[in-house]
């Protein structure tokens, strides 16, 4: 079993940033990636960031330059750094957590860009 507990969400105007960050409460090297998804009203769930459990990252055409997604192994945390954020960034923002099989979610936290 994995909780993943997302924070950092928030208002803010286009052109600004924000870090998000999920609190996972099983050690890195069980989990074999997590990944950001987010979510805008009327529009399916989408990925937007992964980080494997080697490193190596992946990103959503839409974000590619302006997000960052890290960990902190020590501290069991997954990061998503956004920068230059638009108003098409607005959207409930999922943490992800694949475990084998088995794929855990965070409760989300919003993000509002506002123009």
């Amino acid at each position: 079993q994995v909780q993943l507990v997302e924070s950092g969400g928030g208002l803010v105007q286009a052109g600004g940033s924000l870090r998000l960050s999920c609190a996972a409460s099983r050690r890195f090297v069980s989990i074999n990636s997590m990944a950001w998804y987010r979510q805008a009203p009327g529009k399916q769930r989408e990925l937007v960031a992964d980080i494997t459990w080697s490193g190596s990252r992946n990103y959503v055409d839409s974000v590619k330059g302006r997000f960052a997604i890290s960990r902190d192994q020590a501290k069991n945390t997954v990061y998503l750094q956004m920068y230059s954020l638009k108003p098409e960034d607005t959207a409930v923002y999922y943490c992800n957590a694949r475990v084998g099989t088995i794929t855990y979610w965070g409760q989300g936290t919003q993000v509002t860009v506002s123009s």
